[in-house]
């Protein structure tokens, strides 16, 4: 899957001309939103997304070939395979053996319970959404008999969730749009190893399935539980289809603003990273609180709990793991 985060930058028109700068600004701009892509690619959202302006173009997976306007395989699919690999030692950022899946790991069931139990709760905490989109908060819970089981909603291509190719997949309409699905791994060292980027013509982006399945996120130290298989799955490599309907939102955003499909994130990692990143200019150090570089609490009890803030990637040997993370932070 193409790897970049949607950053849609809408500049929106002046609602209320009490605001302080809102009359006297140098351009005709007035605000600047910033969407900021959390957990979710571009091509998750944006895969068949055609512009409105038929002079401007998009980079996703329908522009490139790899999917058709109605979600299926397109002429190019199979240039974005995913690989599984082996790591047993170090840290590898190109692990060796690679090998091409024949069917991707099936992607988990996750998700739930939703915000609001109902419309008019939503209504009263949530003021950001469209009228009639408030019941979305309501709905789309797993059931906990599906959860961490491969998510049986989801067929692609007439394969069913355990004979998925090894590529990109249509999430609905088995997973409708208001559903609940697995969150795929965001987080630092897990990324780098997707991305691949060892080859000389660059990045190959073709690690996705391969880490989720691995390692995932949240071991922290643990070792891989009774009768372990894997983790989340092929999770990032489903996409929603705005041809038919999907992400109404989003479209109606980026149909009517402009969108930054060019702008992968800030930073390689996960969601406090990139917040700051975007936000300064900079990454976050820890600190003793006086301005001075600190070394972060390594295995230190706090509160009656365990603290570590120091990861360590390298595969836990018990006796061997493929790319289970000694720390996960």
């Amino acid at each position: 899957m193409v790897v970049n985060a949607v950053a849609p930058i809408a500049a929106a028109a002046a609602a209320d001309p009490s605001g302080s700068n809102d009359s006297t600004t140098t351009t005709p701009i007035k605000h600047v939103i910033v969407i900021i892509g959390e957990n979710r690619t571009f091509d998750h959202l944006f895969a068949t997304y055609q512009p409105v302006n038929k002079s401007e173009s998009v980079l996703n997976l329908l522009s490139q070939g790899i999917v058709n306007a109605d979600g299926t395989p397109g002429p190019n699919y199979g240039s974005v395979a995913q690989f599984q690999a082996q790591d047993t030692t170090v840290y590898q950022l190109n692990p060796s053996g690679k090998a091409q899946y024949q069917t991707l790991p099936a992607p988990l069931a996750g998700g739930g319970p939703p915000p609001f139990s109902t419309v008019e709760e939503a209504i009263t905490y949530e003021h950001g959404l469209p009228p009639g989109y408030n019941k979305f908060l309501t709905t789309g819970a797993v059931p906990p008999s599906l959860i961490g089981k491969p998510d049986v909603r989801i067929i692609y291509n007439g394969k069913d969730v355990n004979n998925l190719p090894p590529g990109p997949y249509q999430l609905t309409p088995g997973v409708a749009y208001d559903d609940y699905a697995e969150s795929p791994v965001h987080r630092f060292y897990q990324m780098w190893q997707q991305l691949d980027c060892s080859a000389p013509e660059g990045c190959q982006n073709d690690l996705f399935a391969w880490v989720e399945a691995t390692v995932g996120a949240g071991s922290n130290g643990q070792p891989p539980p009774a009768g372990f298989t894997y983790k989340e799955g092929a999770t990032a490599m489903g996409f929603y289809n705005v041809q038919q309907g999907d992400v109404p939102y989003f479209k109606e955003l980026a149909d009517t603003y402009s969108m930054s499909d060019n702008f992968h994130q800030s930073v390689q990692g996960g969601t406090g990273a990139n917040h700051i990143m975007l936000g300064t200019g900079d990454a976050i150090w820890f600190s003793d609180g006086n301005g001075n570089p600190l070394t972060p609490p390594h295995n230190m009890m706090v509160g009656g709990g365990v603290v570590d803030e120091i990861e360590n990637p390298n595969p836990l040997q018990n006796p061997t793991t493929n790319n289970w993370y000694i720390q996960d932070g």
